[in-house]
C-alpha cells in the first residue's frame, strides 16, 4: 500500500469540509496516506510530523473517528499546549461528531462526551486521575505538539505516568526538534551511523512537499536593517548597524534597540507591513496581520503605533486566558487588519486569514521561529502568499533560508574535550521562550542597556533560500517595488517577479550618480549577513590563502593584500565586509590557479 503524499489541489483546506473516515475523498493526499499506513500497521504509538498548516487536526480526528467506529478505542483524550488550543480541539472535534469536554477537571465524565481535551500543565497536576481513566476504558490519547511534553521533566514524567496504559497514542508535531536533549515521551529514537540518537517519525509531511501540493503558502521574508544607538550599563554609547558582524551581546542589544517602540525602526517597519497588507488585501480581502511581541508593554505600544499608522484599532492578545481566547476567535471571524500578541499565537492557534507578520520579539530559537512563521502559512486557496517582516539578524535570516529543511529531535549532542557546550545558549533561550513572557516581571527595568535611537532601512527579500534586493530607504520607490508584489502568485511566479524587481532596482542604481548613493548599492547576494564568529573565520581563511600565495609568488603579504584591495575594492581586511572578503578569497584562488 503506497503512503506517498501526492498533489491534491482540488481539496479545500478548511476543516468544516472534512468528513470522517469512509469518505476519504475529502482528505488531502498526505492525510489519506498517513491513515492508510496507520490502518495497515495498527501501531500502539504513531508519530506524525506535518508542517504547520498542513492539517494535523483533521488527520488526527479522522483517525479518532475510525478507531471509535471500529471499537478499537472507547474514548479520546486530547492533550494540547494551551487553554485556547484545548478549546479549539473540542470545537473541531464537534464538527465531525466527536464530543470532547474542554472543561473537564475530575470525577466521572458525562455520558454525552466521547472524551476530554486537556493541557500538558493540567496533566502535570493530576497524572493519576488520567491514568485511572485510561485503565478503565480503552483510550486513544492524541498528544498535540508533543515536543511540549519535554518542556519540563515533570511534564514528561506526568505524561508517561498518565498515558502508559493507553490503548493507542497518536503524537503530532509540526516542529519535531528541540534545543535541549530532554527525551520526549512515546517518541522512538534511532541511533545513526554517527552514534547520535534522533527522533524517528512514522509519517512525515514537510513544508517542501506541502508547498508543492499547494497546501501551504510560500513565505516571502522582508528584512530591515538600520542604524542603532544605545547606552550600556557602564554608560558607554555604542552605535552599530543591524546585519553587520557583532559580538553576541552587541547583536542582542542592537536587536532590542530596533524593537524599542520609541525609536524609528518599529514605526517604519509597521508602516511597511501595513502597506504590504493593503496590497495583499486587493486579492485576499479578509487578509490579516499579526505582530508577535516580546512582552505586554511592547505589545500595547505597537498597537498604539498601528492605530496611528492605520487609523484603526488593533486586537491585543496578552495572555493565555479565556478573554484572550475569545479575542483571537473574534479576530479570526472578522476582517480587522491587525492583531498584536505576546507569544501565545506562536503555535497551533488557527487564524487562517493571517497573511502578513512582523517578528518583533528577541526569541531566537529555531523551534519558536518555525512555530511563529507557521501562523502565516495556512493556505485557503491556491496562489496565496505569506509575508513576514524581520530585523536583519544573522540567526533569523538563517532560519528563514532553511524553511524547507526537515529536522528531527536530536537526543545526543556530544562535545569535544575542552569545548564549551554549543547548545547551552539555545537551551537557555528555549526555556525563556517557553515561559509565559507576558507577565510584567520587572526584568525590563534592570536591563544592562538603554535604547537611544534607531532608524530603518529596507535590506533584502528572502524567498526559497535565495536573496533579492538592494538597500532602500523607507517610503522610497525601490521599497514600494517589493511591498507591492501581488498577494496571489504561484511559487515560481514569486521567484520570477523578485528577480525582475531586483534587475529594475540595479538598473535605476546605475543611472544615479555615485555621489547620490548613501546606501550600500549591492544586491543582497553580494552582501551576505554573517555573525561575528563567521567573519573572523573568513578573515582567517583569507590570511591562510594569502600566506599560501606568498610562497607561490614570492611577494610579501602586504603587497598581496594591497593588490587585492586595488582589484576588488574596499577597505583593509580588518574593516572589510564578509562579501568583500569572499571576493578577495576568490581572486587570490584565481591567481594561484593561474601560476600552476
Amino acid at each position: 500500500m503506497t503512503t506517498t503524499a501526492t498533489s491534491s489541489h482540488h481539496l479545500s483546506p478548511a476543516f468544516p469540509g472534512r468528513a470522517p473516515w469512509g469518505t476519504a475523498g475529502k482528505l488531502r493526499a498526505w492525510q489519506q496516506g498517513a491513515m492508510e499506513k496507520y490502518i495497515q500497521e495498527q501501531p500502539r504509538d504513531f508519530l506524525a510530523v506535518a508542517t504547520p498548516g498542513a492539517g494535523k487536526t483533521t488527520f488526527a480526528l479522522t483517525l479518532a473517528s475510525w478507531l471509535l467506529h471500529h471499537h478499537v478505542v472507547q474514548q479520546i483524550t486530547v492533550v494540547a499546549p494551551t487553554e485556547h488550543l484545548k478549546k479549539q480541539w473540542a470545537a473541531a472535534a464537534a464538527r465531525i461528531g466527536i464530543k470532547l469536554d474542554p472543561e473537564y477537571s475530575a470525577g466521572p465524565l458525562s455520558k454525552e462526551y466521547d472524551g476530554v481535551a486537556l493541557t500538558y500543565a493540567g496533566v502535570g497536576v493530576r497524572p493519576m486521575l488520567h491514568r485511572n481513566r485510561c485503565e478503565q476504558r480503552k483510550t486513544l490519547v492524541i498528544l498535540d505538539e508533543i515536543h511540549h511534553a519535554g518542556d519540563s521533566k515533570s511534564w514528561g514524567e506526568a505524561c508517561l505516568e498518565a498515558f502508559d496504559p493507553a490503548a493507542r497514542r497518536l503524537a503530532l508535531t509540526g516542529t519535531p526538534f528541540r534545543s535541549d536533549t530532554n527525551p520526549i515521551p512515546f517518541v522512538t529514537y534511532e541511533e545513526g551511523n554517527d552514534g547520535i540518537r534522533r527522533s524517528s517519525a512514522d509519517y512525515t509531511y514537510g513544508y517542501g512537499n506541502a508547498l508543492g501540493d499547494g497546501v501551504v503558502r510560500p513565505v516571502i521574508f522582508l528584512s530591515y536593517s538600520g542604524n542603532m544607538r544605545w547606552r550600556t550599563k557602564a554608560g558607554d554609547e555604542i552605535a552599530a548597524r543591524l546585519g553587520e558582524p557583532m559580538t553576541k551581546d552587541a547583536v542582542s542589544q542592537a536587536w532590542r534597540t530596533a524593537l524599542d517602540p520609541r525609536g524609528d525602526w518599529m514605526p517604519n517597519v509597521l508602516r511597511a507591513a501595513d502597506q504590504r497588507l493593503t496590497e495583499v488585501r486587493k486579492s485576499i480581502p479578509d487578509a490579516g496581520g499579526l505582530v508577535i511581541a516580546s512582552d505586554q508593554d511592547s505589545a500595547r505600544s505597537y498597537a498604539k503605533l498601528i492605530r496611528e499608522i492605520t487609523g484603526t484599532k488593533a486586537t491585543i492578545v496578552l495572555s493565555d486566558e479565556a478573554a484572550s481566547s475569545d479575542r483571537i476567535d473574534e479576530f479570526s471571524e472578522s476582517t480587522d487588519r491587525w492583531m498584536v500578541a505576546v507569544r501565545m499565537v506562536s503555535e497551533g492557534v488557527d487564524v487562517p486569514r493571517l497573511a502578513v507578520g512582523v517578528y518583533a520579539t528577541t526569541i531566537s530559537t529555531p523551534l519558536f521561529f518555525a512555530q511563529a512563521v507557521g501562523r502565516f502559512v495556512r493556505s485557503r486557496r491556491r496562489g496565496e502568499t505569506a509575508s513576514v517582516f524581520l530585523p536583519t539578524i544573522p540567526s533569523l535570516l538563517g532560519f528563514a533560508s532553511e524553511m524547507e529543511v526537515e529536522r528531527d529531535h536530536v537526543l545526543d549532542k556530544p562535545k569535544k574535550e575542552g569545548e564549551e557546550d554549543p547548545y547551552a545558549e539555545s537551551e537557555k533561550e528555549l526555556a525563556e521562550a517557553e515561559k509565559l513572557q507576558d507577565e510584567d516581571t520587572g526584568e525590563q527595568d534592570m536591563l544592562p542597556f538603554e535604547a537611544l535611537e534607531s532608524d530603518a532601512v529596507f535590506d533584502r527579500v528572502l524567498y526559497n533560500a535565495a536573496e533579492f534586493g538592494m538597500q532602500a530607504h523607507p517610503g522610497s520607490e525601490e521599497e514600494q517595488d517589493y511591498l507591492g508584489i501581488p498577494g496571489l502568485l504561484e511559487p515560481d511566479q514569486v521567484q520570477l517577479l523578485l528577480q525582475k524587481r531586483q534587475a529594475r532596482q540595479i538598473a535605476h542604481s546605475r543611472k544615479r550618480p555615485d555621489t547620490e548613493a548613501d546606501l550600500l548599492e549591492l544586491p543582497a547576494e553580494r552582501r551576505p549577513v554573517v555573525s561575528h564568529k563567521e567573519l573572523l573565520e573568513l578573515r582567517k581563511q583569507l590570511n591562510t590563502m594569502v600566506g599560501a600565495y606568498v610562497h607561490q609568488s614570492g611577494k610579501p603579504h602586504g603587497v598581496i593584500h594591497t593588490e587585492l584591495r586595488r582589484v576588488c575594492g574596499g577597505p583593509p581586511s580588518a574593516e572589510a565586509t564578509a562579501g568583500q572578503i569572499r571576493e578577495r578569497i576568490k581572486k587570490v584562488q584565481e591567481w594561484a590557479t593561474r601560476m600552476r
